[in-house]
């Protein structure tokens, strides 16, 4: 008959020993370690990938920045030439509109404005001009007789016949006669009429200005005087940038 073994109850099936539990928590141990290195793997894939878009995308917006700085510097350039080319510009149509200025007032060099003259209808400018002078200037007949003028003429259109008579402007053939009836104008002094140079517009605006500048250097005891757009304080040109700009 047979014998029968005994088996002992770590041999038994489906049973494990102690050691070999053991071994399988080691192995169970490992495989979560792994699987958590898998994991921690995959996340530091991503990681270097995004870091890696990243990179790219600072370095695509560094060169986008380079790109527009170089751009910016053009245009900056660019600008710097136009405003020079505007301000060389300003300053070519400025001495122009002088040269324009000062021969307009050379062609006038010879012309004065008498102002409050009576006007009558079909007048001869002429005579009323030389009625005056030789009336209210006090300048002998024979005097006025001699002079001589290239043309006389009211300047602008009628005006109402309650208004104002216009100005009459005469300009003279020979500039010593000229001078001569503008000495006179001092007899004018305390009556509605006056004898003035004529000048372009831009410079009588000037006047506008340095008349009172002058009469406060007078004030003081200064010798000022006006010629033409240019004031002159004891010999000495007065400039000043924000007083008389033209002079600039």
């Amino acid at each position: 008959m047979p014998s029968s073994k005994r088996l002992r109850p770590a041999d038994s099936p489906g049973t494990t020993s102690p050691a070999g539990k053991d071994i399988v928590d080691i192995l169970e141990s490992i495989n979560q370690q792994l699987s958590s290195f898998d994991a921690r793997l995959s996340f530091v894939e991503i990681l270097h990938w995004e870091f890696k878009s990243l990179r790219e995308s600072l370095e695509f917006s560094q060169q986008q920045v380079e790109t527009l700085a170089a751009e910016n510097a053009t245009l900056r350039e660019s600008v710097k030439c136009l405003t020079d080319n505007v301000t060389q510009l300003n300053r070519e149509n400025k001495k122009i509109k002088e040269t324009v200025i000062d021969l307009q007032a050379r062609g006038m060099r010879d012309n004065l404005v008498f102002s409050g003259i009576p006007e009558a209808a079909g007048e001869d400018a002429e005579t009323r001009v030389k009625s005056f002078i030789k009336t209210h200037l006090k300048l002998p007949e024979d005097t006025v007789k001699n002079i001589v003028f290239d043309r006389v003429h009211r300047l602008g259109p009628m005006r109402a016949a309650a208004g104002r008579p216009r100005p009459i402007v005469a300009k003279f053939s020979h500039f010593k006669q000229k001078e001569h009836v503008k000495s006179r104008s001092r007899e004018l002094k305390g009556t509605d009429f006056s004898v003035n140079d004529q000048f372009p517009k831009e410079i009588l605006e000037r006047h506008r200005v340095l008349f009172p500048i002058r009469r406060g250097f007078i004030q003081k005891g200064s010798h000022a005087v006006i010629a033409v757009d240019r004031l002159y304080v004891d010999g000495q040109l007065h400039r000043d940038p924000d007083i008389t700009p033209w002079l600039y």
